[in-house]
């Protein structure tokens, strides 16, 4: 039997994965072994998997994620404030499927982006859509955007992701025309998205770090009802500590 013209027609049909399996499998003996029906079986689980890879490649690529980051590298050391089967539980992304948010708080350096990016890697690879959007630089973008006509584009894959990190938020106190937007976004995903939000304020006083007190009613009332609540302990700085290490290893390395 002639495989090469098999093979150049499965990749003209761009199926590049059966064509390496098929190949694969040609060259070795011991496929004799197996039936047709478990050899084609093979083949199109090759592809398959080829194809759910590729998949998850891009959704990572549209997240942006400031970090690399994922869940099987959290370090569940004592005194972080992180319950390890917490964050187990929430690894089953139960949470994306009934649009819940999730509220990260914690000083600097305590590990609240990395926690956030780990938790939404896990929900690409998991198949979910995902944007990383730092606060304060969004919210800018936002306001130029409204200037110059770019709105809708920028806050259409925000609306439509099914989980947002807003990182940083209330970093600085929200002016009025922060706090319609910031509540436009949260009207429009509540009970719909899920919302990842971490900022170095406590969620109790998220409510003095808006200016408009009606408005702060409203993006509160959407953000923690039916929110997961995580308060990261500032006792261990994981920027500091890695900072600590990076600096040893140039020292060792000279």
């Amino acid at each position: 039997m002639l495989t090469q013209p098999t093979i150049e027609k499965l990749n003209t049909m761009k199926l590049t994965a059966m064509a390496r399996a098929f190949k694969d499998q040609m060259q070795c003996p011991d496929m004799t072994q197996l039936s047709f029906e478990e050899r084609f079986g093979l083949i199109v689980d090759y592809q398959i998997t080829d194809l759910e890879n590729r998949r998850m490649q891009n959704r990572l690529k549209t997240a942006k994620l400031r970090l690399s980051a994922c869940i099987e590298d959290i370090e569940f050391k004592p005194g972080r404030g992180i319950d390890r089967s917490t964050i187990m539980s929430l690894a089953g992304n139960q949470w994306v499927k009934s649009h819940h948010n999730v509220l990260i708080t914690g000083p600097t350096g305590a590990g609240k982006s990395y926690l956030a990016c780990a938790l939404a890697q896990k929900a690409c690879r998991d198949g979910y859509t995902t944007i990383y959007q730092r606060a304060p630089r969004f919210l800018q973008e936002i306001a130029v955007s409204r200037l110059d006509g770019r709105y809708s584009k920028i806050i259409a894959p925000v609306m439509k992701c099914e989980v947002l990190i807003l990182d940083d938020l209330f970093i600085s106190p929200l002016t009025r025309d922060e706090q319609r937007e910031i509540l436009e976004i949260v009207e429009e995903r509540y009970d719909r998205k899920a919302t990842i939000v971490t900022s170095q304020l406590p969620v109790k006083a998220w409510y003095d770090g808006m200016q408009d007190p009606t408005l702060a009613d409203a993006i509160l009332d959407r953000l923690v009802h039916n929110a997961y609540k995580l308060e990261l302990d500032g006792k261990i700085s994981m920027r500091r500590n890695r900072t600590v290490l990076d600096q040893i290893t140039k020292t060792v390395t000279v």
